[in-house]
Order: C-alpha cells, then structure tokens, then sequence
C-alpha cells in the first residue's frame, strides 16, 4: 500500500492518498482512498488532480474540522462522490459557517454530500488493503482513525500526533474522552506507523514513551 501525503491550506493540513499501485500515474485505472482533502485554492486542487487522475475515489474525513475539508465540495464534485464521517460530526459540518466565524475566516463554506460511516462494516480500500476504522472521540465528537493492521499503517487524524494530540478547547472536544481514545490507540503494535492530521509521521511505540 502506497500513502501519499500532501500538505494543504494556512492550517498545514495533511491530505493523504492511499492507493495499491506501486506508484503514481502508472495507469488510469484502480482505486484511491482520499482522507482529509484540505486543499484549499485551485493550485493544491491541481496537485492532488493530477496525482489521482481519472482512478475512482473514496473520501473520508477523520472529523468534521474546517482545516481537512477545505476541498471537500470541490472533490465531490470532481470525482462524483460524497464524503463518508462519521454521524456525529455531521451536525458540525452542516453549521461550517458557525466554524469559519470563530476563526475569523470571511467566505461561505460551500456544501457537499455527506454520508455516515458504519463502522462495523470493513472497507476494503485500496484493494486487498482491508481498513478498520477505529471511533475516537475527544478532539471532536465524531474523530476517526484509520487503521491497516495487515499493513501496519494508521491515520490518526487529529487524535493524536508526533510528540502531541489534538485539543481539546474547541466545540465538541473532551479531554476525557480523548485521553480514553490515546490510551486505546496505545494498545496497538508499537511498530504501527501513524500519519497524524498534521506534522511528521511516528509510531505508537514513539508516542507510548512520549
């Protein structure tokens, strides 16, 4: 499995393509999992265009933030699909507006298709990569990683990061909770790699002496 990751947006946000194919533009053919698609103006849209191509496109986002949907309406529509989270952050999705406000930020979100994640039910993307997805509220209510065990990879989202974790201060963030969902998190291999939402990769043995 191959993890692309592209940087994104005034917050340094990580997009990531995940893919079987050994490396980009081999073939127009496959299938691509796209988590957190955050770019943000025509530039980093075209980036990520031209490394997934005409492949079919799965999105997910690891919770209802701003920052990692900034291209979520655009992608959408590029490549004809809708963006799976999970159910309770979508109420959050659907006010952006009350998101762009505390920031400061003076635009108006555009909508997009939405649809909840099953969690219970496994997603088989990018082929032969079987993914679980692992609920782990605190950082928002609806936080999710992603998790190869086959693969030894984990998308954390903003849950939890090199030498860090998400915040907890803003709407939908609990401290206890999300110290439940790192002490969950630590019970996987320590050799598993972590791609967080932002900054460099780690892994969960890091992160245990962390």
């Amino acid at each position: 499995m191959r993890v692309e990751r592209f940087i994104f947006g005034s917050f340094g946000t990580n997009t990531y393509v995940l893919s079987s194919l050994p490396c980009a533009g081999e073939t127009a053919e496959g299938h691509v999992l796209l988590v957190d698609p955050a770019c943000s103006n025509p530039y980093e849209q075209k980036q990520l265009k031209d490394y997934i191509g005409s492949r079919s496109v799965t999105i997910i986002a690891t919770h209802g933030h701003l920052d990692h949907l900034w291209g979520a309406a655009w992608a959408c529509r590029e490549w004809r699909t809708e963006v799976l989270m999970h159910e309770a952050d979508i109420p959050m999705v659907e006010a952006m507006a009350a998101q762009y406000s505390l920031f400061g930020i003076d635009a108006t979100p555009q909508p997009f298709p939405i649809r909840p994640l099953d969690l219970n039910a496994p997603l088989d993307e990018p082929a032969g990569c079987t993914l679980r997805l692992i609920h782990t509220p605190g950082h928002t209510r609806g936080g999710v990683c992603l998790y190869w065990e086959k693969e030894q990879v984990l998308l954390s989202g903003d849950t939890l990061f090199r030498m860090g974790y998400g915040r907890t201060d803003l709407p939908g963030g609990d401290t206890g909770q999300l110290i439940n969902s790192l002490r969950h998190l630590f019970t996987l291999p320590p050799e598993v790699k972590v791609y967080p939402g932002h900054g460099e990769s780690t892994t969960i043995a890091a992160e245990r002496r962390y």
